[in-house]
């Protein structure tokens, strides 16, 4: 179990990355029209990880009314720090250099890698169809976000083989996240639901507040209906590793 952990762990973080790497190659005009394709794709596994493996685990092993007032808790947290780091962002745009921006930017991916090596941690110790589901959206939305991440860099001035290598040291905090949580979680297993909660939170939250205002900007019929067959394509993935679980 510990080195499927880390195998799906290294895949959410460093598999990312050298794919979204991979997709800078690709000249613009193309780039634009595959973002918004992977960002529906990542919203349907997300919500399909939320909606149909940790919430459903989660409120079968934990009191539903617990688990509920941690899943709000954890939306609302979310919300709170989202707003914090749209502050810090504001003020250093007013009152720093351009570079202060990157930092923070690897700060909170550094922070947000490491939240998810104990989302797929606490998902693998519950059962591996949930684990590798939950790696597969992990996976998903890491891609379009180091993407974005990769393209700030560089407008900040930096070449393309140091923003490469400071994106991978912010996301390789995947790893030591996910063994922390596999060594504690192990000894403390009633937390695993609460922590599902969190991350049911997490990706409910990425979801709705990022990826869907992004995908709202195209109001066109082809590309609504395109958006939402992929939509369902990502919550219909994450479907066929809980069929028969």
């Amino acid at each position: 179990m510990f080195y499927l952990i880390l195998t799906f762990s290294l895949l959410g973080s460093i598999g990312a990355l050298l794919a979204s790497a991979l997709f800078l190659l690709f000249p613009v005009a193309v780039r634009q029209r595959l973002v918004p394709n992977l960002i529906s794709y990542a919203t349907g596994t997300l919500l399909g990880a939320a909606f149909l493996g940790m919430i459903p685990i989660g409120l079968q092993k934990a009191a539903p009314f617990h688990f509920s007032v941690a899943l709000l808790a954890g939306i609302l947290l979310f919300f709170l720090l989202e707003k914090l780091l749209l502050w810090r962002h504001c003020h250093n745009n007013q009152q720093a250099q351009g570079s202060a921006v990157a930092i923070l930017i690897l700060v909170g991916d550094a922070f947000h890698n490491l939240v998810d090596g104990f989302v797929i941690t606490s998902a693998f110790l519950i059962s591996i169809p949930l684990g590798i589901s939950v790696s597969l959206a992990v996976i998903a939305h890491e891609i379009p976000q180091e993407v974005g991440d990769f393209g700030i860099l560089l407008e900040q001035g930096y070449q393309r083989r140091k923003a490469l290598l400071l994106n991978g040291l912010s996301s390789i905090t995947t790893v030591p996240g996910a063994i922390l949580a596999y060594l504690w979680l192990d000894q403390v297993s009633a937390m695993v639901p609460y922590i599902l909660a969190l991350s049911a939170a997490s990706f409910i939250y990425i979801a709705l507040s990022d990826l869907v205002p992004v995908l709202s900007k195209s109001v066109g019929k082809s590309a609504t209906v395109r958006q939402f067959v992929l939509i369902l394509a990502g919550v219909a993935t994450i479907a066929l590793f809980h069929h028969g679980q």
